[in-house]
């Protein structure tokens, strides 16, 4: 994305959880280009470190195994120390165990559930007291295709993903009279680890780019602009939505 067609976020600091790849680490990016001091949360050390090198501005590596959700307010005062509390946060970590609903097990629910759904809010709840000192705040989540549709193999994913859409709107209500818009991104068939076992299917693949309206499955860009218009000023007026960055898959 060209700089000159993106809000600038410049006095902004974005904490992105699940930067290491995937579309968490290309939400990174893109906000770094804009201008906000980025926070990069994820597991692996050694993706961080090359996130941080690659990005185009400030981009503060933090290695952190989210699924430890007890130490996630201490999590919230690290995301400070580098560059003050994070006015924008992208809640783009998840996982999918692709278990089928009659091999679900309760290890394999509880893992999905915790990190898909309460990590976004237990989080956020400790990073809203910085954003409401503030007045001015953006939360993204991540929804899925499966918020709304069902897929093999991801009963407990579709599940959390459902969650994600009314955690959003709840999110919202509670915070949004603060100057802290809740938002999420329902996104479409992206190349990412999460969706290798599709796209290693060339026949699956061609599948689920006939279904959507403009006949392909999403490329890293197509998350740019959808995402930089929920963490600027310009949705300041929206909240509580979930946008589905699809292709057009779910209005077929």
């Amino acid at each position: 994305m060209d700089a000159r067609d993106h809000p600038d976020l410049t006095g902004h600091v974005a904490c992105v959880t699940g930067a290491s790849s995937g579309l968490g680490r290309r939400a990174a990016l893109v906000l770094s280009q804009a201008g906000a001091k980025v926070i990069a949360v994820a597991r692996r050390a050694e993706a961080l470190e090359t996130l941080q090198a690659e990005a185009p501005g400030d981009v503060f590596a933090l290695p952190y195994d989210l699924s430890d959700r007890a130490g996630l307010a201490d999590l919230a005062t690290r995301t400070a120390a580098p560059f003050g509390a994070p006015d924008i946060v992208v809640h783009a970590a998840g996982i999918n165990t692709r278990e089928t609903a009659d091999t679900v097990t309760p290890e394999g629910w509880d893992i999905t559930l915790n990190l898909n759904l309460a990590v976004p809010f237990f989080l956020s709840q400790h990073l809203v007291p910085g954003m409401r000192a503030k007045g001015w705040g953006r939360i993204v989540n991540f929804a899925s295709l499966q918020s709304h549709r069902a897929f093999p193999g991801g009963l407990s994913y579709g599940a959390s993903k459902g969650g994600i859409s009314q955690l959003t709107r709840a999110m919202a209500e509670a915070w949004s009279s603060d100057g802290i818009t809740v938002n999420a991104i329902g996104p479409g068939f992206f190349r990412t680890e999460l969706t290798a076992a599709v796209f290693n299917d060339p026949e699956r693949a061609a599948r689920n780019a006939a279904q959507t309206c403009i006949g392909r499955n999403g490329e890293p860009e197509d998350i740019d602009g959808p995402l930089l218009f929920l963490c600027s000023d310009a949705c300041a007026y929206v909240t509580g939505q979930v946008l589905m960055v699809d292709g057009g898959f779910t209005a077929k």
